[in-house]
């Protein structure tokens, strides 16, 4: 299990079974209100010809980064990852995807930088094994995040190493069938939060709860170093893709969420 930057989190899986997603494609660019939450999902399995092309809209640093995976799935999918982060953000900005600049913060969370009009933008994203989700708000923090559901490995074990205790002690009471589910809507709603905070791992894994038993509301119900932040936050599990857990951290209530898949190549023509 690897811990990476607030950029993108994720568990190390094997690669997915596609089944097709579960959210429509937008048949035009929606503009984004005061009070919504958009969350685009995308398929990072593209021809070579898309990743030039999106490669070429990436900034010499991004496109140096590219070239240092080691393995050629990974470097694509982080050019298409990246290159479908510039294609949003270019749409809800009115700019040239190619014009984009980010800022980092010390736990690598990016921001846009200055001179776009960008100020109140706040978004997120979180790649698993080929599918990316992408956050996007107005004025208020946020953080995504999602992982492909696998039964490999001792949930209770892992837990363990990362939960609350109160969130082991759920796990440990749900029946086998459920537990698998169970952990990785745990898992996401944890890094969602950790992301949308923008602090890194300055605010450990144990030293907060969030629900957990199927069925129950989607809540974060307890932080150990600062207890006013369960009014702060607000959380939501998405379902964007069959096999896989998601979820959403919006800092605040009183926002409406929308959720589309990224249309394809053909699908943009």
């Amino acid at each position: 299990m690897s811990r990476k930057s607030n950029e993108v989190c994720e568990l190390n899986l094997e690669e997915p079974q596609m089944v097709g997603f579960t959210w429509p494609v937008s048949q035009r660019f929606p503009s984004l209100g005061a009070d919504e939450v958009h969350i685009w999902c995308a398929d990072l399995e593209l021809i070579p010809l898309e990743i030039e092309s999106l490669l070429a809209t990436m900034t010499n640093d991004e496109q140096a980064r590219a070239e240092r995976f080691y393995f050629h799935k990974n470097r694509e999918h982080y050019i298409a990852a990246r290159g479908f982060l510039r294609a949003i953000l270019g749409h809800y900005l009115g700019c040239d995807p190619v014009m984009l600049h980010f800022n980092y913060s010390h736990y690598g969370k990016p921001d846009v930088a200055e001179g776009l009009k960008a100020e109140t933008l706040r978004f997120n994203l979180s790649h698993s094994n080929g599918i990316a989700l992408y956050a996007i708000t107005r004025g208020r923090e946020i953080g995504v995040d999602i992982e492909q559901i696998r039964f490999d490995f001792d949930t209770d074990e892992i837990a363990h190493h990362f939960f609350s205790t109160e969130e082991v002690a759920d796990l440990r009471r749900l029946p086998n069938a459920l537990k698998h589910r169970a952990f990785f809507d745990c898992w996401t709603r944890k890094e969602a939060y950790i992301k949308a905070r923008g602090e890194g791992l300055s605010l450990p894994l144990d030293q907060f709860r969030v629900s957990i038993t199927p069925g129950a509301n989607v809540a974060l119900l307890n932080n150990k170093m600062d207890p006013a932040e369960v009014s702060r936050w607000s959380l939501q599990s998405l379902s964007p893709l069959l096999g896989y857990a998601a979820s959403v951290a919006v800092e605040g209530k009183g926002y409406e969420l929308k959720c589309w898949q990224w249309p394809t190549a053909d699908e943009r023509k």
